[in-house]
């Protein structure tokens, strides 16, 4: 078996069935590594009902906030402490991120779709990169005309 204390390979999951569960289910979480495919974890299925849980309670929580306040002032005030690039948005640019944000986290809670929280701060992150930058703004803002192609994305 691999000699990290998290993490199996792929072969060593396949050689050692048994093994490798009771290990996963002793630590709660196992790495599997593969050399020609993305990693993946084996987890206990109980381990991974509580972490739903615990997202759909945060969520919940977040989203009471917001009914409560529709200003999302708590909110507002911690987004700095949690995601320090957002000081070259706009006040309003921070509420548009923090509610789309908090709509994410609550379709990753209720509705299993993982990706979206981290679309949401890949793309605000990404706005607040060009705006860091003078030079990339102003070009930013210059009317375009025409077709330039694909563009690549990058995470």
């Amino acid at each position: 078996m691999s000699t990290t204390a998290d993490a199996v390979t792929f072969s060593d999951l396949s050689r050692n069935p048994k093994s490798v569960a009771e290990r996963a289910s002793r630590l709660g979480r196992l790495r599997v590594t593969h050399r020609d495919a993305p990693d993946f974890y084996l987890t206990a299925a109980d381990r991974e009902e509580q972490r739903d849980e615990t997202l759909t309670t945060a969520s919940r929580i977040f989203l009471a906030l917001m009914k409560h306040d529709p200003s999302a002032r708590a909110l507002l005030l911690a987004m700095p402490d949690v995601f320090p690039w957002v000081r070259h948005l706009s006040t309003e640019e921070v509420r548009a991120f923090t509610v789309e944000l908090v709509d994410a986290l609550s379709d990753a809670a209720e509705l299993d779709l993982d990706t979206n929280a981290q679309e949401v701060i890949i793309g605000w992150r990404a706005t607040a990169r060009i705006k860091a930058d003078r030079a990339q703004y102003e070009e930013a803002l210059r009317p375009t005309s025409g077709d330039f192609g694909s563009v690549e994305v990058t995470p």
